[in-house]
């Protein structure tokens, strides 16, 4: 597999930033009234905005019908923002590269 080729010198923001600058602030939501809106705990929105909890498949569901925000774009906003997390570590990940042996 190759893993040569696009380089990406940025650190992507976590998808709760985009959420509340881009979504709640330009609704003029606060959390506790955006939380009851989506039918979750302001905690667990809470979480999210600050960057302590990963968007889940149902989150980015229920944001995608209240809000009209794309559920694909959120989740590849937190995939992309795991990707360059875990590169960050990617020193700390001990595995050798299989060769497979000769016949």
């Amino acid at each position: 597999m190759a893993t040569t080729g696009i380089v990406v010198n940025m650190t992507p923001s976590h998808p709760g930033d985009f959420i509340r600058a881009e979504v709640l602030e330009e609704l003029g939501l606060n959390v506790t009234a955006a939380a009851q809106v989506l039918g979750v705990r302001r905690a667990t929105l809470s979480a999210l905005l600050n960057g302590k909890a990963a968007l889940s498949a149902e989150m980015a569901l229920r944001i995608e019908k209240a809000f009209d925000v794309s559920m694909d774009m959120l989740l590849r906003m937190q995939a992309w923002h795991d990707a360059a997390q875990m590169r960050a570590r990617a020193e700390e990940i001990d595995v050798q590269r299989y060769e497979p042996r000769p016949a």
